[in-house]
């Protein structure tokens, strides 16, 4: 059994996010847990709220709202989206909580004896429309490096090269548009990533697990020379610039860079989970108390690499400290709606607390894991949806399901035939070539979650549930029945263990449905988790062809999946800004 600390990217307070937020961290990071859950390691997942910034200022203005009362309010509308998706965390904190503030105070004292912090005077955008400094990426202008227009002051997203503000032609507020903006001096804390980068590199350098999306992302970083970075900001919302209650002088009016503190949750939502639950905290995050076992995966979108590879490795390295660091990291390309990006603003797009008022959430959570964004950019329309969820889910597995446990029921008594009542029958070609496949395509399905290939797991999770069919079909026990029960038991006998081995192996993605099918198999909470026994894989794959014990209840569970139509699909092209 091994130890597994899982985290996604923090989702941030200002709003309930879209699909491709959900596809790029928290779901695929769910799936996983889940799936590590059922192997049978012991896993630990983490997420939390993403607090502190000026959106949350600006999002909390709009709503005519004080910072603070906002948070509290969107940190209950992502925790209940998140329970609404089924999102198996074992703690959803908040960046704004009390043990990160004191994590964050920590940690920048650490940086700062050891040298790899210093206070720096620096030109800063202030917008005089606004009455602020602006933080980077709210200053706009043209990129001097492409001349395209709508760079933000970190990174042009046209051209990829970084930047500062103060590089980019004829600057504006994106807050208010107003080009009224001057730069102004301002004294900040610069974490000296610099002098880091040769440690970084070499670390990176030894990384296993990471896909080429990660590393090159991290390799680009260094490669066009990391720059220090300031991780304090001009304003009042977020972490206090101070150490054991006392500010530091000159900072009182200042507060932590959100993307300094963002990251740290992590280690502080692991600790408040331990406050709440009575475990060990630092068994998971520190090597000298018992995390040199734990094997850390990160899961985030592509935005947030450099972040999670360089500055947040930077902090915990630099610390001096023994903080466990990121053993395998995931990262997502976009979701894409209808070849263009997600818009709150334009209506375009479908966001989590909207997608279930349209279909259950197992239904997303399939389509989002079965096309997820790993290799590329993954375009999402309500066309391809409805084709994946009605080929997939009603057809495939549910008219499985359907069918043979409502013929248990019908010839059978709802019971798992017995050999003694019916006799042994006899084991044929349907039942060898069932075995022959699933002994394949079983450990395959293993290693596409063990090395977070998702989409491949989807893809052998559905193409096993085929195989189910492809026995029925073969094995035709209806057919069957009506000369030879004692054949026909054995078809429906295997038949009702795939019903149950389906509903195992469809835990991670669609946990909903899987409960369903494992209720209506009558197998209790507690018996769900893979066991595949011992031996080669042909005699594991008979063990679970045979597991339900003989004259076991069964019953036919409700319809599993309704399908989409095309006046579904119309309606909803219209509510959500659909093209095509």
């Amino acid at each position: 059994m091994a130890r597994i600390l899982i985290t996604s990217a923090l989702p941030y307070i200002n709003g309930v996010k879209h699909l491709g937020n959900l596809a790029g961290s928290m779901l695929p990071a769910d799936v996983y847990a889940r799936a590590m859950r059922l192997l049978g390691h012991e896993v630990l997942y983490i997420c939390a709220t993403d607090e502190h910034g000026t959106p949350a200022e600006l999002a909390a203005a709009d709503a005519g709202m004080a910072v603070a009362d906002y948070c509290d309010k969107m940190h209950d509308a992502q925790r209940a989206a998140g329970a609404d998706f089924k999102m198996s965390y074992d703690y959803f904190g908040r960046s704004s909580a009390l043990s990160n503030h004191e994590m964050t105070q920590h940690l920048a004292h650490m940086l700062e004896t050891n040298g790899l912090i210093e206070e720096r005077v620096s030109e800063q955008v202030y917008s005089n429309a606004d009455g602020r400094f602006l933080p980077d990426r709210y200053v706009e202008g043209t990129c001097p490096n492409c001349g395209a227009d709508g760079a933000r002051g970190d990174q042009c997203d046209s051209c990829g090269k970084l930047l500062d503000p103060a590089d980019l032609i004829e600057p504006y507020s994106a807050v208010s548009g107003s080009k009224d903006v001057e730069i102004r001096q301002t004294n900040h804390l610069y974490l000296k990533q610099s002098d880091m980068a040769d440690r970084l590199r070499a670390w990176i350098d030894k990384a296993e697990g990471w896909p080429n999306l990660a590393k090159s992302i991290a390799y680009k970083w260094l490669d066009e020379g990391l720059h220090d970075r300031a991780i304090t900001r001009d304003m009042k919302w977020g972490i206090p610039v101070a150490y054991k209650g006392v500010p530091r002088p000159g900072f009182e009016d200042k507060v932590f860079y959100v993307w300094f503190d963002a990251p740290i949750e992590y280690i502080s939502a692991t600790k408040d989970w331990a406050d709440a639950t009575g475990h060990d905290w630092q068994s998971w995050w520190r090597t000298d108390k018992g995390a040199d076992d734990v094997t850390y995966v990160e899961f985030m979108g592509k935005d947030n690499v450099a972040f999670h590879t360089l500055s947040f490795p930077t902090t915990l390295i630099g610390s001096g400290e023994p903080w466990k660091l990121v053993d395998r990291l995931k990262a997502f390309n976009w979701v894409t709606w209808y070849g263009g990006k997600f818009s709150t603003s334009q209506k375009r797009g479908v966001f989590m607390d909207q997608a279930l008022d349209l279909a259950p959430s197992d239904y997303w959570r399939w389509h989002l894991t079965a096309n997820a964004p790993e290799g590329a950019d993954a375009g999402f329309t309500f066309e391809d949806f409805a084709a994946r969820i009605n080929s997939d889910l009603a057809n495939v597995l549910g008219n499985f399901v359907n069918r043979i446990t409502k013929y248990c029921v019908g010839k059978f008594d709802g019971k798992v035939p017995c050999p003694k009542k019916y006799g042994g029958g006899e084991w044929g070609k349907p039942e060898d070539t069932l075995v022959a496949e699933l002994a394949e395509r079983l450990p395959k399905l293993i290693a596409y979650y063990e090395a977070m290939e998702f989409r491949k797991a989807a893809s052998e999770t559905r193409a096993i549930w085929a195989t189910g069919n492809e026995y029925l079909t073969e094995a035709a026990p209806w057919s069957q029945y009506k000369t030879d029960i004692d054949q026909a038991a054995i078809g429906v006998r295997i038949g009702l263990n795939l019903v149950a081995f389906f509903g195992v192996i469809a835990q991670p993605i669609i946990p909903d449905a899987a409960g369903k099918i494992l209720d209506a198999m009558h197998i209790p909470k507690d018996n769900r988790t893979w066991k595949f026994g011992e031996g080669d894989w042909n005699e594991r794959v008979k063990a679970i062809l045979d597991a339900l014990p003989h004259g076991h209840e069964i019953s036919a569970p409700e319809v599993l999946f309704t399908k989409i139509e095309d006046a579904d699909i119309e309606e909803w092209k219209q509510r959500f800004g659909g093209e095509g």
